[in-house]
């Protein structure tokens, strides 16, 4: 009884203004090491035994997205809005009382002076509309919880690559730093050689304007290095503050013994896992349950009304019958449209597939060309490594002076920087692989639909990733 008094209570409006300065702290105070976070993790399946995190890879930054970033607050509000949405769908017409009350200045002592009428409006739905309107709102709110699902892919993708570009400037600011050091010998060996009058300043000038242009793109590298970590703290929801303490994963020059003739392989997989390709799915069965629903209109609904009336001192029973004349004009406007808007979710997905499938192809084309060209730079790397040792044990042996030596390390620092940008170019492209698959591609050799090497160490698959977005 008390929960049926619950129920029939009346809901009373609670103001709940926007606090921006208490929104800002809250910001502030987020912090990865928080027993949140940290049971988030263990629910998702994250090892207990490599918690605390001590080193951050592309799948713990990815969990930390997941947790922290507001855009999947946003999606997830925007869920559960359908999904008031889809219960209302389910909800049935309720009836409606009607009464009235009339009053006679009939001076007849024969008739009574008052009248006095009441009636019940049942509405009665036909043609299944009702069981349409929840399969439409079913649809829609499927759609808005996969649309959780491709944020945080996209949250992942913006990772992925500003993590490759971390640890290519962190590569590039390490090979800068011994090109610095070399440069720095030899402008030295100049300085004596021309006190010496064994080197002129011209040879000199120019080592010091060569030692000036890296110091000077190393400056920009380091520069760069703060905006890389900005960029990753928008991305990951943090302070940048305390991405800045975060010690993050090292480059691990990911690689793929590219497999061949992989095209159709990799087209299926995109076409049966990416987000965006269901969501155009429940998009075009929520336009047929719409065109649907449109069709049932052309039969109309029924409201039966019984009701009494006490008139003058008379007791009337009635029984009334009534409908919306559809029948003249059976829906057709909205029938149209409603084929319309069918055709343009149909020519839509077509689109999408045909976009899907073409980039599959440009950056499945792209990998192995990178691919091949980090082979070729790592084997005129090896060849350099081998002249560089030669080159060493002659110094040794005083075959060759110190000067003659820096540059040959020189030599090998340029060859070293190829590989690292080979590396780089390697790297992005299979994040654009990734992302035209929708899906790591790691997961999908391990599950043994492509051959060749595992690119990384990454274990938070699809499934993970919708489970943890939809988790708060």
């Amino acid at each position: 009884m008390p929960s049926f008094l619950t129920a029939c209570s009346f809901q009373k409006y609670n103001p709940q203004p926007i606090n921006a300065i208490a929104n800002a702290v809250k910001f502030e105070s987020k912090d990865t090491s928080s027993d949140q976070f940290q049971q988030f993790l263990v629910n998702n399946g994250y090892k207990t035994d490599r918690l605390p995190i001590k080193e951050w890879g592309l799948d713990e930054l990815t969990y930390c997205a997941l947790f922290f970033h507001p855009s999947l607050d946003v999606a997830r509000a925007q869920w559960r809005a359908v999904q008031s949405a889809e219960v209302a769908a389910a909800a049935k017409t309720l009836p409606t009382l009607n009464g009235s009350i009339a009053h006679s200045d009939d001076s007849d002592p024969t008739k009574k002076p008052f009248a006095f009428g009441l009636s019940i409006d049942i509405p009665i739905e036909t043609a299944n509309k009702r069981n349409i309107r929840i399969e439409n709102a079913q649809h829609l709110s499927q759609t808005a919880k996969l649309e959780i699902a491709q944020t945080a892919w996209k949250l992942r993708q913006n990772i992925a690559q500003t993590l490759t570009e971390y640890q290519f400037n962190q590569k590039q600011l390490t090979l800068l730093a011994s090109e610095v050091a070399r440069r720095q010998e030899i402008v030295a060996i100049y300085e004596k050689r021309l006190n010496l009058g064994a080197a002129s300043n011209v040879e000199l000038s120019t080592a010091k304007l060569q030692l000036q242009s890296i110091l000077s793109e190393q400056n920009n590298k380091q520069k760069n290095k703060l905006v890389l970590v900005s960029t990753l703290a928008k991305n990951l929801g943090l302070p940048l503050a305390k991405v800045e303490t975060m010690q993050l994963a090292s480059g691990d020059g990911k690689q793929m013994m590219h497999p061949n003739n992989q095209d159709q392989q990799l087209q299926t997989a995109a076409l049966l896992n990416r987000i965006d390709i269901r969501i155009a799915l429940e998009r075009y069965a929520a336009a047929e349950t719409k065109l649907k629903l449109e069709i049932a209109k052309q039969y109309p609904n029924l409201v039966i009304s019984p009701g009494y009336t006490y008139e003058f001192g008379d007791n009337l029973w009635s029984l009334g019958i009534s409908s919306l004349l559809t029948l003249l004009n059976k829906n057709k406007l909205a029938i149209t449209e409603a084929t319309q808007l069918r055709e343009v979710e149909a020519t839509q997905f077509e689109a999408l597939q045909m976009k899907v499938i073409s980039d599959i192809h440009i950056a499945n084309s792209l990998v192995a060309q990178t691919q091949q060209a980090l082979l070729n730079q790592q084997a005129l790397l090896n060849q350099q490594q081998t002249y560089t040792k030669r080159t060493e044990r002659k110094f040794v042996a005083g075959e060759i002076d110190r000067l003659e030596s820096a540059f040959v390390k020189l030599e090998n620092i340029a060859a070293e920087k190829n590989v690292a940008l080979a590396e780089f170019q390697l790297n992005t492209a299979i994040n654009q692989l990734e992302n035209a698959l929708q899906q790591p591609i790691s997961t999908l050799i391990t599950s043994g639909n492509l051959t060749g090497k595992s690119l990384t160490s990454e274990k938070l698959t699809n499934e993970k990733l919708e489970s943890a977005s939809l988790r708060q």
